[in-house]
């Protein structure tokens, strides 16, 4: 499919799968620059919670630069109160933070009515296992080890878009998914 083809197919339906052809011992996997990205909309308000400010730094540059409106805070207790007010349609949520966590903040998030349909993806540089299925079993959608990639960011956005190219919430997934990034052929 060629790319006219594939901006045609989004621009009509919204993303195509290409057809899948068994992958033999010579075929390599679609390398990930290669690999066609799948953003939100255009104005994704996206909230990131984590105190430090180069973090926050580098995923607004990300995310903005993609098209998505981005709100910091470097508290959870301030990022519950944004969360209220600004009603993002994504949270970034680190989980070592001053004052609540980010399991407490969390536990919040998921307990009040007007923000438990909200996605989460925890964020913390210490990839225990430990801290996976904690926040997993609390209700996280994805969890992303620090330091990321642009394309570990985007990797994690994309697996919860939905058909709108709006993020929702994440179906139940097994373990391995939310290790590693694929490298499955790129969705057009």
């Amino acid at each position: 499919m060629g790319i006219l083809e594939q901006i045609m197919a989004v621009f009509r339906r919204g993303p195509q799968l290409p057809q899948q052809q068994p992958q033999t011992a010579q075929q390599q996997p679609v390398e990930r620059r290669q690999r066609l990205r799948i953003n939100a909309r255009e104005g994704t308000r996206v909230l990131i919670i984590d105190d430090s400010k180069t973090v926050c730094a580098v995923l607004r540059k990300f995310l903005r630069s993609a098209g998505y409106e981005t709100i910091e805070c470097l508290d959870a207790e301030s990022g519950l109160v944004a969360l209220k007010e600004r009603r993002p349609e994504l949270v970034f949520l680190d989980i070592m933070l001053p004052g609540m966590n980010g399991f407490a903040a969390l536990r919040a998030i998921r307990r009040d009515p007007a923000t438990r349909d909200t996605p989460v993806i925890m964020m913390s540089g210490n990839e225990q296992a430990m801290e996976q299925f904690f926040g997993t079993r609390i209700g996280a959608d994805d969890f992303m080890k620090k330091p990321f990639s642009r394309y570990e960011v985007f990797f994690r956005i994309e697996h919860l878009l939905d058909d709108d190219f709006i993020p929702r919430r994440a179906t139940p997934r097994t373990a391995e998914s939310h290790l590693q990034p694929s490298t499955e052929p790129a969705r057009a």
